[in-house]
C-alpha cells in the first residue's frame, strides 16, 4: 500500500523549522510495511496545497498531511482540501465544544479566531484531539483517504497512533496488502561513498533485476563515515528480517573491515567493546585533537572500565619530557608511535593511542595543514598476547581546523577497532 506524506508550513521551506514530522512518518509507515514512495513540502497557499494533495491522491493509495491546522489566517490546510474537492467547509458544534472546554479549564477565554479549527470538510471525519485544540481530520476521496494532522509532534505522534496507523492497517489488510519492513544500518569507515558504491554495484545490479527487495541504500552521516541501509520486505516479519539478515552477510562480505558498527552503535562503544574482549585498558595522548579523544570515549556509558585517561601534550617539551617523544620533528611517525607508547606507561594501560599533527589554517615544521599522524601500540598483532608493538598511520585530511581534528579522532579510533577486531576473530577461530 502506498502512502505519502506532505508537510504543510513555509516555515520548513524557509529552513525556519527543520521536517521532524515527515522523517517520523516516514519511519513509522516503513515499520507497517507502507511503501512510501514521495513526500512533499508545500508553503502555506490554498491553491498550492491543492494542487499538491491532487498530485498525492494520484499516485499514492493514501495521503498523510501535517500542518495548517492552527487558528491564524495561514493556517490553510482545510480550505485548501475544500478547494480541491468542492466542498463546503461546515462549522461542527462538538468539536467548537471541545475547543472551548479547553481553553476554559486553562482559565482562559476563547479567541474568536480559534473556531476555525472546527470548521470541517463535508463528508470528513473528525479525529479527537486528546492534547491541542486542533483535530485531525480523515477526508474519503473515492477509494482513497486523505488524513490532516495538526504539526505539533506530540498531537502528531498521538492522533497517528491511536487512529490513523490502525486505520490504514485495516486498509492495507482489506487489499491483501499486509507485509512487514525490516532496515538495519551498517556504518563504515575509511571508504568513501564513491568507494562503497563501486564495491557494491554488482549487488546493486543483482538486487535490482530481482525486484529490489532487499535494497541497499547510502546515507551520509558527518563525522563517523558513510552508512549503508539495507531494507527487506516481506509477508511476516520473520521472511523480512530472514532476507534482511542474509542480504546483510553479503554486504559484509564485499566491504570488510570497513564495517565497524550497527545502527545507532558509534565507533567509541566498538572499541570499547573490543578491549572488553581482549582484557585490555587504553590510554591516549593527544596533540592536535586537545582532549578530543578522550571526550569522545567518555562519552560511552562504563568507559571507565578500559579507559585508563588521556594527557593533551600540545607543547613539544611535553611530549619529549612526559612521554619520551625523541628527539627530531613532533610531526612524525616516530613522535605518534612513542606518544602512544608513553600513554601506556604514564597511565598503566596494555594499549595506547598516539596523534599528533597540523589541524591548520598554517603550516607546522614545513607540513601543509590536514598532515595528521595516528599510532596504536601494545600487543596488537594476531597471535601477540603480550610484549609491544605498534601500527602508525600517515593521514592527508581535508576541510578546516575542527573537521581536520575530529577526522583524525575517528581515524585513531578506527586504526584501534581494525587492530583489535582482527585480534578478537583470531581468538574465535
Amino acid at each position: 500500500m502506498r502512502v505519502e506524506v506532505v508537510a504543510v508550513g513555509t516555515e520548513l521551506l524557509l529552513g525556519q523549522i527543520l521536517n521532524t514530522n515527515a522523517a517520523w512518518l516516514g519511519a513509522e509507515l516503513a515499520a507497517a510495511g507502507m511503501d512510501a514512495e514521495y513526500q512533499s513540502v508545500v508553503g502555506d497557499n490554498v491553491e498550492r496545497i491543492a494542487l499538491v494533495f491532487r498530485g498525492a491522491l494520484a499516485r499514492s493509495d493514501a495521503v498523510v498531511a501535517c500542518g495548517g491546522l492552527g487558528p491564524t489566517q495561514d493556517d490553510c490546510t482545510r480550505e485548501a482540501v475544500a478547494a480541491m474537492l468542492n466542498i463546503p467547509l461546515k462549522r461542527d458544534e462538538a468539536v467548537l465544544d471541545v475547543i472551548r472546554s479547553r481553553f476554559q479549564r486553562a482559565g482562559r477565554p476563547m479567541p474568536e479566531s480559534n473556531a476555525r479549527q472546527a470548521d470541517v470538510p463535508e463528508g470528513a471525519r473528525v479525529i479527537p484531539q486528546t492534547m491541542g485544540t486542533a483535530p485531525g481530520l480523515c477526508i474519503p476521496v473515492g477509494e482513497k483517504a486523505l488524513y490532516l494532522l495538526p504539526g505539533p509532534p506530540a498531537e502528531l505522534h498521538d492522533m497517528w497512533e491511536r487512529a490513523v496507523a490502525p486505520e490504514l492497517r485495516q486498509r492495507a489488510a482489506a487489499r491483501g496488502e499486509t507485509a512487514s519492513i525490516s532496515s538495519r544500518v551498517l556504518r563504515t569507515w575509511g571508504l568513501s561513498e564513491s568507494a562503497l558504491a563501486e564495491r557494491l554495484a554488482d549487488r546493486f545490479r543483482a538486487l535490482e533485476e530481482a525486484g529490489g527487495n532487499p535494497s541497499i541504500a547510502f546515507l551520509a552521516s558527518g563525522i563517523e563515515g558513510i552508512k549503508v541501509r539495507i531494507t527487506a520486505k516481506g509477508a511476516t516479519e520473520g521472511e523480512a528480517l530472514s532476507l534482511l539478515e542474509a542480504e546483510e552477510a553479503r554486504v559484509r562480505e564485499l566491504l570488510g573491515p570497513a564495517v565497524f558498527g550497527v545502527d545507532g552503535e558509534t565507533i567509541a562503544e566498538v572499541v570499547g567493546r573490543l578491549l572488553v574482549e581482549r582484557g585490555f585498558r587504553l590510554g591516549v595522548a593527544e596533540s592536535l585533537t586537545g582532549g578530543m579523544v578522550a571526550s569522545y570515549l567518555v562519552n560511552v556509558p562504563g568507559a571507565s572500565a578500559w579507559f585508563t585517561g588521556g594527557v593533551v601534550a600540545y607543547d613539544a617539551r611535553v611530549k619529549r619530557d612526559l612521554l619520551g617523544v625523541p628527539d627530531g620533528p613532533v610531526v612524525s611517525e616516530d613522535a605518534a608511535l612513542a606518544m602512544a607508547a608513553g600513554a601506556c606507561r604514564l597511565l598503566g594501560s596494555e594499549v595506547g593511542l598516539g596523534l599528533t599533527g597540523v589541524a591548520g589554517p598554517d603550516a607546522g615544521e614545513g607540513n601543509p595543514p590536514g598532515t595528521v599522524y595516528v599510532a596504536a601500540w601494545g600487543p596488537l598483532h594476531e597471535g601477540q598476547e603480550s610484549g609491544e608493538g605498534g601500527d602508525a598511520r600517515l593521514l592527508h585530511l581535508p576541510g578546516g581546523r575542527q573537521q581536520v581534528r575530529e577526522l583524525a579522532t575517528i581515524s585513531a579510533l578506527d586504526l584501534l577497532r581494525r587492530r583489535l577486531d582482527s585480534q578478537v576473530a583470531s581468538r574465535r577461530r
